[in-house]
């Protein structure tokens, strides 16, 4: 594993072109990839359906076309692909390990090996291009530390929470993955309040069961609120609106993420909170919650520990996979 903080170092000799380096997000619902230069820098994003129901090869088709897209008019071998992944995964060998049943029959893939067969062409090699597979969460914290929210923290703790609640762990500058690649799932923490909502890992009790947008919205709706309320951006606009079930529905739900990150943040004293995801640019309500609920829990020592809001948005999957790939060059 490397240094989140330091730029990719590439050996090349001057009258080389820049290596050509592809970062993908492979989301829930949609793929997006860019070129990533050395420092960092998107070129313009290229966005596919992910097409999860239809099984592993369909999404691996779509990795592949949408790499494929954003390389088609660069005159560059493709040299390496970073692929930021739902699901965990084994990163040494590029294999997911576990996933949710939003990907069904992912578990097992290979994505490093089937990817790079389907990029051989563009990479002009036998072999295809060097590729590296890291779980979506892992390479969102790997793009806030390396020019984010946490860039300069040697430590970070990441929450994204949007269509589920994900994790990351980075320790001394580098992602830590855990000893059965699971580090950071801070989405299965159990916590009060969920113990008869089923999680998406089959079991019930857990955080993404009662913090997740989702589960904002279906809790809302079980509570009595409006049926015509057609998803969580509009249950969290009734929040804002001040239509107390709404506020009350979208509170909870951000005091419970706030204690799980308060009880993470003591176990691992990280330099920096990070938090993101798409409940998470609400802001508002659900913002002054989470972090009432963080300053209430923590013990005196972490009184000022910073949480912040992630800086780079939808881009920072994109960038953390990229780094992991100039890596490997």
């Amino acid at each position: 594993m490397s240094d989140l903080h330091d730029q990719p170092q590439v050996s090349h000799a001057d009258d080389e072109p820049t290596p050509l380096v592809v970062g993908v997000d492979v989301g829930g619902t949609k793929i997006a990839a860019a070129t990533v230069d050395r420092a960092g820098r998107l070129g313009p994003l290229v966005q596919r359906p992910t097409n999860a129901a239809r099984g592993p090869q369909a999404v691996l088709d779509a990795v592949a076309e949408a790499v494929h897209a954003v390389v088609a008019d660069d005159p560059r071998p493709l040299a390496a692909v970073g692929i930021g992944t739902a699901g965990v995964v084994d990163v040494t060998r590029g294999v997911i390990v576990s996933a949710t049943s939003t990907f069904p029959h992912w578990v097992g893939t290979r994505v490093r090996d089937e990817v790079a067969l389907r990029l051989r062409a563009a990479s002009r090699t036998e072999a295809g291009p060097a590729v590296h597979v890291e779980n979506d969460v892992d390479a969102h914290a790997a793009g806030e530390s390396w020019l984010g929210a946490a860039r300069g923290a040697s430590s970070a703790l990441l929450v994204a929470v949007g269509t589920g609640v994900g994790g990351a762990v980075v320790l001394d500058g580098r992602t830590w993955r855990g000893a059965h690649h699971v580090a950071g799932e801070i989405a299965h923490v159990p916590v009060p309040g969920a113990e008869l909502l089923p999680c998406t890992c089959g079991r019930a009790g857990h955080l993404e069961a009662i913090g997740a947008g989702p589960a904002i919205h279906r809790r809302y709706l079980a509570l009595g609120g409006d049926p015509a309320s057609p998803d969580t951006r509009d249950v969290v606009a009734r929040a804002e609106a001040g239509e107390p079930l709404a506020a009350r529905v979208v509170h909870d739900a951000a005091t419970v993420v706030g204690r799980a990150i308060a009880g993470v943040a003591s176990v691992l004293d990280p330099e920096v909170v990070v938090v993101s995801g798409g409940v998470a640019q609400a802001r508002g309500t659900w913002w002054q919650a989470l972090q009432d609920a963080v300053r209430a829990e923590v013990v005196d020592a972490l009184a000022d520990l910073p949480v912040r809001l992630a800086e780079l948005g939808g881009a920072a999957p994109v960038v953390g996979a990229a780094r992991g790939a100039w890596a490997l060059l």
